[in-house]
């Protein structure tokens, strides 16, 4: 099998679920793990782990199954606490892709520069071909590793690498669409059912993969035109009277980016957020609150994952950056209620941080059994037949 392992901050879920549907569509059998689902073959299941990348136990008997099932593919979403924990040891990855460095798990790593290191170790082990976004700013940083092959891809920075073993993918003519994307890569036009431009990006890493694998544009272009969304990935859960999407973004450059593509030009946009426990990046708590209040014209601040910390004492670092312009709702459900009541025909809801996870986690590895886009669905049947 040829194992794919995909990194980054943002974006490997996508990257994994778009390069494993080009592989299929090229006839190939795959398997895949992301923080979404696992897939072997036609069989998948949900990610309940509440764990992007399991531990090697798992991930072994994982591979082992992919081999019965005679895959020829596995994808695997590469986390930087997995590397640091040593999981990706033992699994000879093929190819290596890098989506975007944004910092993240910083307190865990020590510092920003050991969190581009964990995610740079799935480069060193990979000898075949690796594939990288040139325009992230640390995209240097990854292309130094020996490679066999390497390709990047592009969107807004053209020959900044202008190196002979170098091959680039690019987009251009990109138009934002209401109800998607279009860009070219040389002579074909891809039209996607995706928003924003990140999702441009992501959809190049894939198609990066499917290049290197000699799949035609041809394929990725059918495949790609194909998926209507990502699950909990900037998900529209309901569509009218008002819009509301469901989106996992827990880091402020996600956040940012989200709000960004979703931004009505004439309407309120209703932001619900908050932010996870454990301890986890806390310096980015008050960030997320200063963001939601610049591009949101109403801000709820409620419960994430508060895991053994304070929930509330959360809430209130997340609306302290907000400067007093959130108001604050420790039960989610009913800040999810809230903001289906706030809003009028034509608004935008924007739920983040959570996506399709199947749980809230809260103290003493106890699970409580949630999904954002159910949860929306309950209140705003019942919101419907109250009106």
């Amino acid at each position: 099998m040829k194992v794919i392992g995909v990194t980054g901050t943002n974006g490997k879920s996508t990257v994994v679920n778009l390069t494993t549907k080009i592989l299929e569509e090229a006839g190939y059998k795959v398997a895949s793990l992301s923080s979404i689902r696992f897939k072997i073959a036609d069989i998948e299941w949900s990610n309940t782990l509440k764990m992007t990348m399991p531990g090697r136990l798992k991930l072994q008997k994982f591979l082992r199954q992919a081999l019965n099932r005679n895959c020829q593919y596995v994808i695997l979403e590469v986390t930087s606490e997995g590397i640091k924990q040593h999981r990706h040891s033992f699994i000879d990855f093929d190819i290596a892709v890098f989506t975007n460095l944004t910092p993240e798990h910083i307190e865990a790593h020590g510092s920003f520069e050991n969190y581009q290191k964990a995610k740079g170790k799935l480069f060193l082990a990979t000898k075949g071909i690796h594939i990288i976004n040139l325009d992230d700013k640390n995209a240097a940083y990854f292309l130094k590793s020996p490679s066999e092959e390497k390709y990047g891809y592009n969107l807004k920075i053209f020959n900044r690498f202008p190196t002979s073993n170098l091959q680039t993918i690019s987009a251009k003519n990109i138009q934002g669409l209401g109800n998607g994307i279009k860009f070219s890569v040389g002579s074909t036009e891809f039209n996607l059912k995706l928003l924003g431009e990140f999702n441009i990006s992501n959809a190049l890493a894939a198609i990066s993969v499917g290049l290197s694998q000699g799949i035609s544009l041809e394929i990725c272009k059918r495949v790609l035109e194909k998926v209507e969304g990502i699950p909990g990935r900037m998900e529209e859960v309901i569509s009218e009277p008002f819009k509301v999407f469901v989106d996992y973004a827990f880091t402020p450059n996600a956040l940012e980016k989200v709000y960004q593509t979703l931004k009505p030009k004439n309407r309120k946009m209703i932001c619900v957020l908050g932010s996870c426990g454990g301890g986890r990046d806390k310096w980015k708590r008050p960030l997320l609150g200063k963001i939601a209040a610049e591009y949101c014209d109403k801000t709820i601040v409620t419960n994430e994952d508060p895991y053994d910390e304070n929930p509330i004492e959360i809430i209130e670092q997340v609306a302290k950056g907000a400067n007093g312009k959130a108001e604050k709702i420790l039960d989610r459900k009913e800040a999810i209620r809230k903001s289906l009541k706030s809003a009028r025909k034509g608004d935008i809801i924007v739920i983040t941080g959570k996506g399709c996870e199947p749980w809230i986690c809260v103290a003493k590895g106890k699970k409580i059994p949630w999904d954002d886009r159910k949860v929306v669905k309950e209140e705003f049947a019942k919101f419907r037949d109250q009106t």
